[in-house]
């Protein structure tokens, strides 16, 4: 277990992203879902993140459902804040938003301090849990001023008032997470698809500002989207499918990775987790049998010479060596 920040949270480092029991891109169903959270637990997963984003709230109620059978003093929970949930009528699906459900709510951005309360108020309800360890403001890039001026002042008071144990922000992009790393005190931020073999942009600035200031980080989407987890002309990177000349070069490093006897879905984690700064690493398994190639990759010794011949083929920057 690793501790975040200077707080008294531990994660371990490989978690568990629960999007996908949200029903993210197609649906999973509950027995699924229960079994995928089962097989974390076997494999010394203890660390759960999800969000009300995720499914429109389905997310935390099936993570919370599975956890129930487990002593609450041995697990990890992260959730988000930003997003309300506001109930609607309709026969319309979530699927513009990515999440195979039925359009029941509508999110409403909130960074306010009411807004802060009153979404983890509710992600509470659905979870079932008296609390939460980790509370991230999630996705505030278009809404920086209310983030920093309301919303992260009301995440350090639920901290204070012994709430929540761990505070941060999760975002897709470096540049703010780096401002909060700098200009406030987290504990934590989540960075989702910027610290992978295809996209090193973290490692610029926001990696070594959360090693200098003591930040911790944990690491989202480090396939991409499901590319380096099985690359095939209908992956997806970032969320939209796969441009082909991306796809042309992550087949060569499948390829090189064949060639050393691993995987690249073990070179994606092993990449991911190298950095020093980072705490965790969350794949989105969605079934038991993904839990468990998960497991097995992350603890599988990914060779040196792999590293050495993506560097001299170009397929990873010089600068950039996990081994």
């Amino acid at each position: 277990m690793t501790r975040l920040g200077r707080s008294g949270v531990e994660v371990t480092p490989l978690g568990f992203g629960a999007a996908t029991l949200g029903n993210l891109y197609r649906p999973v169903d509950d027995e699924q879902a229960r079994e995928a959270v089962r097989a974390a637990w076997q494999r010394g997963i203890r660390y759960f993140d999800t969000a009300p984003h995720y499914g429109l709230g389905l997310s935390e109620r099936r993570l919370g459902a599975a956890l129930r059978a487990y002593d609450r003093a041995h697990f990890t929970v992260s959730t988000k804040v930003g997003r309300r949930l506001e109930p609607i009528d309709g026969t319309a699906d979530d699927l513009a938003h990515g999440f195979a459900v039925p359009a029941t709510h509508r999110r409403v951005w909130d960074f306010s301090a009411d807004g802060v309360r009153r979404t983890l108020e509710a992600s509470l309800e659905r979870l079932g849990l008296h609390r939460v360890d980790v509370v991230y403001l999630h996705d505030p890039d278009d809404h920086a001023e209310q983030a920093f001026r309301e919303g992260y002042p009301a995440l350090e008071k639920l901290r204070s008032e012994g709430v929540v144990g761990a505070i941060g922000a999760g975002m897709n992009q470096t540049a703010m997470l780096t401002r909060f790393v700098r200009d406030t005190d987290v504990d934590v931020v989540l960075c989702a698809g910027r610290y992978t073999l295809l996209d090193q942009s973290a490692g610029a600035e926001l990696l070594p500002a959360a090693a200098e200031y003591g930040v911790s980080v944990v690491l989202g989407g480090v396939f991409n989207s499901g590319l380096l987890a099985d690359p095939t002309p209908e992956s997806t990177y970032d969320y939209s499918r796969v441009p082909p000349e991306l796809l042309d070069r992550v087949l060569r490093m499948k390829a090189v990775s064949e060639r050393y006897g691993t995987t690249l879905r073990a070179a994606a984690l092993a990449f991911a987790f190298a950095h020093p700064a980072v705490a965790s690493v969350l794949p989105g398994p969605r079934s038991a049998s993904e839990v468990h190639d998960c497991a097995a990759q992350f603890a599988s010794v990914v060779p040196a010479e792999f590293w050495q011949e993506l560097r001299e083929c170009g397929l990873l920057p010089r600068e950039e060596d996990p081994s």
